[in-house]
């Protein structure tokens, strides 16, 4: 009697360990970015190099990270998830214990950029594409709750690293946490597994939007018009975020914000702190909202928030309290792209193929990456004010808020019933 019910109990048993796992990968491969910050000044005392010129290393880490996830999709694809994640893992650990004991920029450019951003890269793609194999009717659900893991994961190192470098000094403090995130990361990635069959997967009372669909492999998703209007919507949502975004210590100065004080804590760190949890905390939830109530509905909603809050953002920039407060509200409406726009591609053309597939889509976050920083910087030189960059911000916003209801839904719909 139980030799039916017993696989589904495994299965919902499963997935679950399935996404603690990603989670836990996609944590143990975050410190490289997130905490990049605290290694820059001991870095140009220990090499004697500029800050510009240190800031490349950083550069090359997203560039990598994202110009090659297509690749890095691929390999995941061919070789299965175990391995090829494990080997990501390692890379991005042992990326810090080797850039620890260089002694020249080329090497650092190497080490810590190349070879860790080709690292990171490999565990983020492989693991989003995974759980969404695993959770075909919670796709946004899954992919927010491991990129939370990445957007949220540097939480629980950055203050111990902070500590360590005062203590210890960078080569201890890099050998030993990188050592610590490989080991979590290369642990955690031999539990990883595909799911066996369909029928392992758990039955939702919700009418699954990708039953008897067409798995496109990538040549062919690629050359469908629908897919670019995603890519077109992801940049520019990844642009307009990162315009603000990476630039909010400089403005926050601007504005007379630094150096003011909330509840007795510095402005500037508090809405640091508060940034970095809405941002994970908003791809979950805004993945959770979807699976229910529509991708693209729930893209019209976040994206129109993100745009209102920026608004309010640049109307109130001398209120420190209003400052902090609305910071939370940016990153609350920009960090669900990164659950939004896989699941969205993964119903539309299919889950087979999920890892390759997002790692095309993927690039638009490094083109975010270099038009949102340098872009952003080069009109506040010009202008000497912010206006321009947030105008253009919140223009992005609303303008793919529109595209999600009014162009991508209807689009979507045709071209889903146009596959059965």
């Amino acid at each position: 009697m139980t030799s039916i019910s017993e696989p589904v109990v495994i299965a919902k048993h499963s997935k679950w360990v399935q996404l603690l796992l990603g989670l836990l990968c996609m944590a143990a491969i975050s410190s490289p970015q997130y905490v990049w910050t605290l290694l820059t000044k001991p870095m140009i005392a220990k090499l004697g190099v500029g800050l510009a010129e240190l800031q490349v290393t950083f550069s090359l880490l997203i560039i990598l990270q994202t110009f090659f996830s297509p690749f890095q999709g691929r390999l995941v694809e061919r070789f299965g998830p175990r391995l090829l994640i494990s080997i990501g893992t390692l890379m991005a650990g042992f990326s810090w214990v080797i850039a620890a004991r260089v002694d020249s920029l080329t090497s650092l450019y190497l080490v810590y950029g190349c070879l860790g951003g080709l690292g990171t890269g490999i565990v983020y793609i492989g693991v989003v594409g995974l759980v969404m194999k695993w959770f075909p009717q919670q796709r946004g659900f899954a992919a927010g709750t491991v990129a939370a893991g990445y957007g949220m994961g540097a939480i629980f190192t950055t203050f111990p690293i902070s500590i360590s470098l005062g203590s210890y000094g960078l080569e201890q403090t890099m050998t030993m946490f990188g050592l610590i995130f490989a080991a979590v990361g290369f642990l955690a990635s031999q539990g990883l597994r595909l799911p066996e069959t369909s029928a392992m997967m758990p039955v939702s009372t919700t009418p699954s939007p990708v039953s008897g669909q067409r798995q496109f492999k990538s040549g062919e998703m690629l050359r469908q018009p629908l897919f670019w209007l995603m890519f077109l919507m992801m940049t520019m949502m990844s642009t307009s975020g990162l315009m603000v975004t990476s630039q909010m210590a400089i403005f926050a100065e601007d504005f007379g914000i630094s150096k003011a004080v909330i509840f007795g804590m510095a402005a500037l760190p508090l809405a640091l702190t508060i940034d970095r949890f809405t941002n994970g905390l908003t791809r979950p939830l805004f993945g959770f909202i979807s699976d229910r109530y529509g991708r693209e509905n729930t893209m019209f909603i976040a994206f129109a928030l993100e745009g209102v809050a920026m608004t309010l953002w640049l109307a109130c920039r001398e209120d420190p309290l209003l400052f902090v407060l609305l910071s939370g509200v940016v990153f609350f409406g920009w960090g669900e792209i990164f659950s939004l726009f896989p699941s969205t591609l993964t119903d539309t053309f299919g889950s087979e193929n999920a890892s390759a597939n997002y790692g095309w889509l993927y690039i638009s976050q490094g083109i975010g990456s270099i038009f949102g920083g340098p872009l952003a910087a080069l009109m506040y030189q010009h202008t000497h004010n912010w206006h321009l960059v947030f105008g253009c911000a919140i223009t992005f916003d609303f303008i793919t808020a529109g595209l999600a209801l009014w162009v991508l839904k209807p689009w979507r719909a045709r071209f889903m019933r146009a596959q059965k």
